[in-house]
């Protein structure tokens, strides 16, 4: 993997903050494997190639099926969902695209499947794999990770 710049080294406190951010939505409550799957769908709408390699392998480590990692792409489609999954992944997609006509429909669904402060979380989540994916694009220079399809 070619480096165009390394985060870690050159800004190594804020570095440190973002993962700290990272861990402490890890710890949160939300399940492990669909904060896998919000981070392989937030890093396929945003296009980065490190991200959508890195969250598939945790996703499967996790226990999640090939099958269900193919069809995190069309999950409006799949059957292979389920509704509070769909919920989140409806709830990253609108934040992630700033689809302000949909944030409260997407919202209201969530509201069904989902406490505040699991909400809280899950928002929290989507802005933080969503700089992390500005991140990882920033540094990875392009064509250099391996296996990956957005």
């Amino acid at each position: 993997m070619a480096f165009r710049l390394t985060v870690a080294t050159g800004a190594p406190a804020l570095y440190a903050a973002m993962y700290a951010t990272t861990k402490a939505i890890r710890s949160s409550g939300l399940p492990a494997g669909l904060i896998h799957l919000v981070d392989l769908r937030v890093s396929q709408i945003n296009g980065c190639a490190y991200c959508i390699d890195m969250h598939s392998k945790e996703a499967r480590n996790e226990g999640q099926s090939d099958e269900r990692i193919a069809a995190l792409s069309g999950w409006e489609r799949s059957d292979l969902f389920l509704p509070d999954e769909s919920a989140a992944f409806a709830w990253a997609e609108v934040l992630t695209r700033n689809r302000h006509d949909r944030i409260d429909a997407a919202h209201r669904e969530l509201q069904r499947h989902f406490g505040t402060e699991q909400i809280a979380a899950l928002t929290v989540a989507v802005a933080q794999i969503n700089a992390w994916n500005r991140v990882g694009i920033a540094q990875h220079v392009e064509g250099t990770a391996i296996g990956v399809a957005a």
